[in-house]
């Protein structure tokens, strides 16, 4: 016997809840099981704690970037972040001639290469950290592994779900293929 054009939509609409809770899945997957080297994160760009506020906020400026790693004998001792420059330089009115070490965020919590990309997620969320210094195992800066950097290997598991939605977000689904 024949399936009624309702029974046809409804299983064309199931079919599509079923392969977006697999893809999900997978996405989850990759999450807890890839490790933080695949994310390739930008090398670390890194200061003394004698350099002067001033020059490791042109540092960031000039690189780019949101984070400094504060380094003593080439280890790890600080982190100086945009939130920093915000909330420690720009409100307290502070020399910025002074040294970075006086308004860098000391000890921070670091991760390995090695380390999932999910660890290093739930770590961003839960502390509210966009920037986390990753360091080898002698705790020597490797690379500053932003927020960005996993939201944009998040996106690059699923491009079709979040590069194809509608320009502005209350236009909906598109009904036809070609957006109208």
């Amino acid at each position: 016997m024949g399936v009624s054009e309702f029974e046809d939509g409804f299983e064309d609409g199931q079919v599509l809840r079923d392969r977006e809770q697999l893809e999900a899945l997978q996405l989850g997957e990759e999450l807890l099981s890839a490790q933080i080297a695949a994310l390739e994160p930008r090398a670390a760009v890194s200061v003394s704690e004698a350099t002067s506020i001033n020059d490791a906020i042109r540092l960031m400026l000039d690189n780019k970037i949101g984070a400094v790693l504060v380094v003593r004998n080439g280890h790890a001792v600080g982190i100086f972040t945009e939130r920093d420059v915000l909330q420690r330089v720009a409100i307290s009115g502070i020399d910025r001639s002074c040294s970075v070490a006086a308004v860098m965020t000391p000890h921070p919590d670091v991760l390995a290469l090695e380390d999932s990309i999910a660890f290093a997620l739930n770590l961003m969320i839960a502390r509210g950290f966009r920037h986390i210094p990753i360091v080898d195992k002698a705790h020597r800066p490797v690379a500053v592994l932003s927020l960005r950097e996993v939201v944009h290997y998040i996106v690059s598991l699923m491009p079709k779900r979040v590069l194809n939605l509608p320009p502005e977000p209350r236009l909906g689904i598109a009904k036809t293929p070609d957006g109208g």
